[in-house]
């Protein structure tokens, strides 16, 4: 990776996306780009010149020059400048399109690699290919290098990662795979005993010290505590190759195997140190300890309250609000887990169970600092239902930057901050010391690729909660994203995951998921969750009815010039970020003609079935007493056509789309579920999570959406907890368009979810072809250098005073030896002119011999000298004896 000074104009344009280009251009830059794509360009290498200095497109026979160069202001500016314009133009919009679409033919990305099926893989081969991934990253990234002792190699590093900006503790202890030791969160769960940042390490060790010195093994001199981060998670006890009888006595007990017997091995610690051995714990197994310490103490309550959540005293003492059985049992659940997932059904009261998580922990575990992240219009419902359920104080996090940054370091019990502040918020996050951390739609956090995802996912606490009723909305990735903020090591590496649990073809193309059976049991002690049907018998019933709707034959036909589109590009054998953009909106057009024509091309009149159907359908609905429907489109204009037809019924309606400002849609609420005369809730996806609708018994879905989760979240603001009437679902599906398409794809994921999370599914395997995903392993590869990231300083400064920390011990040593060496020093002084006999010498040789076999070498060559005393008083006396020696004047001769 280059600094970003040394970019090159090539690295810049390789990594040139269609939206930089547009703003490039100035506010009318998407207009220049689609007008400078038209101009035939037909041979790129008479017409374009390209080096590291400037790109130029001839447009017009020698004529009319666009040319792209670095700007010598400012870093990282391109200078855009065409021969005939004196503003942004259509030319310099042809070469910027140009370079969009041509990134392989002009040299500055590569097609991708045709991948080997990873499902044929062995586990042995699936262990060789990670190794290899880690090595080659090693090799590439930059990472600077900081020792803690330059003196030797068999020492503790921090590593600073200049791509992600990243420290991260490395401690040398051998070049063998298992020996050394990594902070990183891949180090922790890839069961491969390495990771990047210890392959760099080693690597740049070769270089800087000679054969015979990297030859010399490490030599443990200390009883050490530690994580074993195999295949399977362990607590350990190191010990040098050498101990005495004394020693090997009391680890018998613990020695050479996985620790599961805490107390014995704090026992034989115990032991260890009463006996004069000093026994270093690293941070990450004293704080394994706790945690297990922590939820032994908590199991017997745990199991008193799951064996009769019904009967328990503390479902109508823990809140101020009596709890159901089964959100009894989600709360025992959640804190006998520690970090768990809460996934039961929407409209379930997952809210009142995650304050009654933090308040039994509070009661139980002694916690005093609760983060709750949530979607931004969930956080003033949090505050309330906290003010309402508990006798706790929150602080809703608000305002400017400087002002959000003094909110997280408070007094109060809860901190309440939606998921955007967290990516803004990070520094001041991260310095609070979290007791129980809650993910309120935890989905949020299901691309594991994101930067918020990432950086939620890097938050630090002894306890943790995910709440969402939609673990799981396309593919495996999303709940192994969302898992691995809970336990990162539950599910294991991604890559012997993902082999495990896919199916796929020759190309790698996912097909479907296996092993679902296996999953659930590997889930089964974090994840928990229960449907309407299991635990509220009492709800209404619920009816669908799919409405199938024939389309106009304008409809079809801008259906299907789009949709020759959608083919031409899927059969490309890759594509580019402009083939991908090409097809999202194809496939947007789509799925807004099967609406109307309208939403496509603003013309009147509005061609679209659905209209019809849904003026039958309100026709009906205004003639009948008691009835409140809510109406779900995806699309804004698609409300604007049905607006009118309420009207000419009198239906009176409120309307909530993303415009609607937080603060105005619990009013809206508050006016549809308690006016009679409103009969209608018009609303996008913006209103399909965080409202209770329970007054509303019928549901319009207009459309579909891409996932059978947001249908779920639009049905769940009706039919759930407090709903007292049957609720009628219609989907209205237009018949010969993408929209049958969908409604078969939606079937498939929601099985996916069933089987994956339903402890009693007897489901092993589902089909399930995603060609989104698929096409995006078809993206061009990009060749330029990528910029440096901005450092995390306080993460950096943790892993050196962590570092620090550890090496303290030995400097603490070292420096007791050399008070004591002035001491012995200062006593031969005074001494010195007494004459030796042969009683003294004998003695002199007698001490040295009996301080020969106290004497050690330590892993870096200094001599130890341990000793042991009779009991504490002799360290007293040593002392006060060693005082007053140092302290008598001298005698000058």
């Amino acid at each position: 990776t280059k600094h970003r000074s040394e970019l090159t104009l090539k690295d810049i344009l390789s990594r040139l996306t269609y939206r930089a280009a547009c703003k490039l251009l100035g506010p009318d830059g998407e207009r220049l780009i689609r007008q400078g794509g038209k101009f035939d360009i037909t041979n790129i290498d008479t017409q374009v010149i390209f080096d590291n200095e400037i790109f130029r497109l001839d447009l017009g026979f020698g004529e009319v020059f666009a040319s792209i160069s670095l700007a010598d202001n400012a870093r990282q500016r391109l200078h855009l400048q065409c021969s005939v314009c004196t503003s942004a133009c259509e030319h310099v919009g042809a070469a910027l399109a140009l370079i969009l679409e041509e990134k392989i033919a002009l040299g500055l990305a590569k097609p991708p690699p045709e991948r080997k099926p990873v499902a044929s893989l062995s586990d042995e081969e699936l262990l060789v290919k990670a190794l290899q991934d880690r090595q080659e990253r090693a090799k590439k990234e930059k990472m600077i290098l900081k020792s803690m002792d330059p003196t030797t190699i068999w020492t503790d590093y921090t590593v600073t990662n200049t791509e992600s900006g990243k420290t991260h503790r490395v401690a040398i202890r051998g070049w063998n795979p298992g020996e050394s030791y990594c902070s990183c969160p891949d180090f922790r769960k890839n069961t491969l005993g390495t990771c990047k940042h210890i392959l760099n390490v080693l690597g740049k060790l070769k270089q800087r010290f000679p054969a015979a010195v990297c030859k010399q093994p490490y030599q443990r001199k200390n009883i050490s505590v530690h994580m074993h981060y195999g295949k399977n998670l362990e607590l350990r006890l190191l010990l040098p190759e050498k101990i005495d009888q004394e020693i090997a006595k009391i680890v018998q007990p613990v020695q050479n195997k996985s620790i599961h017997d805490i107390h014995m091995l704090l026992s034989c610690v115990n032991k260890l140190e009463a006996s004069g051995y000093k026994v270093n714990i690293y941070p990450d197994a004293e704080e394994y300890i706790q945690y297990q310490l922590q939820q032994r103490r908590l199991e017997g309550l745990i199991n008193n309250i799951r064996n009769n959540p019904a009967a328990h005293p503390l479902r109508k003492k823990l809140l101020k609000f009596e709890l159901l059985p089964y959100q009894m049992d989600g709360i025992a659940f959640a804190v006998g887990a520690g970090r768990a997932i809460l996934a039961d059904d929407m409209g379930l009261g997952k809210t009142i169970q995650g304050v009654g998580v933090a308040e039994l922990l509070a009661q139980q575990a002694g916690i005093k600092k609760v983060l709750i992240i949530c979607p931004t219009s969930l956080k003033s419902q949090w505050c309330n239902e906290i003010h309402r359920f508990a006798n706790r104080d929150c602080q809703l996090v608000i305002g400017s930057a400087q002002q959000r940054v003094k909110q997280y370091d408070n007094d109060y019990f809860f901190t309440i901050c939606n998921y955007e502040q967290v990516f803004r918020d990070i520094l001041a996050i991260e310095q609070v010391k979290w007791d129980l951390i809650i993910l309120d739609e935890g989905q949020r956090i299901k691309n594991w690729e994101a930067k918020t995802s990432r950086i939620v996912k890097g938050l630090q606490s002894r306890f943790a909660l995910v709440l969402t009723g939609t673990p799981l909305e396309n593919r495996l990735d999303e709940l192994y994203s969302i898992i691995s903020f809970i336990d990162d090591r539950r599910l294991g590496p991604a890559f012997r995951f993902f082999n495990q649990h896919r199916i796929i073809d020759e190309s790698g193309k996912v097909l479907g998921y296996k092993n679902l059976a296996e999953l659930r049991e590997r889930l089964k002690p974090i994840l928990l969750r229960r449907t309407r049907t299991s635990v509220m018998k009492q709800l209404p019933p619920r009816t669908t009815k799919i409405m199938r709707i024939a389309p106009t034959d304008e409809q079809l036909c801008m259906h299907g010039t789009n949709m020759k589109i959608v083919s031409s590009i899927v059969k490309k054998p890759y594509i580019s970020e402009m083939d991908l953009l090409r097809l999202r909106k194809a496939l947007l057009m789509c799925r807004m003609v099967a609406d109307s024509t309208f939403l496509i091309d603003k013309q009147e009149p509005s061609y679209s079935s659905k209209l019809i159907e849904i003026d039958n359908l309100l026709e009906r609905i205004a003639n009948e007493e008691n009835r409140k429907t809510i109406i779900f489109s995806e699309w804004t204009t698609m409300l604007n056509l049905i607006e009118p037809i309420l009207k000419r019924y009198g239906l009176r309606f409120v309307r909530l789309d993303g415009s609607v400002l937080q603060k105005k849609r619990q009013q809206l609420v508050h006016q549809f579920q308690t006016d009679q005369d409103c009969k209608v809730f018009l609303a996008t996806n913006a209103g399909a999570t965080g409202l209770n609708l329970q007054a509303a018994n019928t549901i319009i879905n207009v459309d579909l959406p891409w996932n059978p989760a947001v249908l779920e979240q639009r049905i769940g603001r009706a039919h759930r907890m407090g709903q007292t009437q049957p609720v009628q679902v219609y989907i209205m599906v237009t018949e010969a368009t993408i929209e049958e398409n969908l409604l078969g794809t939606l079937a498939a994921k929601n099985d996916l979810a069933n089987a994956a999370l339903d402890i009693d599914s007897e489901i092993d395997a589902v089909d399930l072809a995603i060609g989104m995903d698929e096409l995006k392993s078809r993206l061009e590869i990009l060749l330029g250098a990528k910029p440096e990231a901005i450092f995390d300083e306080s993460e950096r400064t943790r892993q050196e005073q962590v570092t620090k920390n550890i090496l303290q011990q030995k400097q603490i040593s070292l420096a007791g030896g050399h008070l004591l060496g002035a001491a012995f020093n200062f006593l031969g002084e005074m001494l010195a002119q007494q004459e030796e006999n042969n009683e003294s010498q004998a003695m002199t040789k007698m001490f040295k011999q009996r301080l020969h076999e106290c004497l050690e070498k330590d892993e870096n060559g200094n001599f130890q000298l341990k000793v042991t005393l009779p009991d504490a008083a002799a360290i007293d006396s040593l002392a006060s004896s060693l005082g007053r020696l140092l302290s008598t004047p001298r005698i000058s001769s």
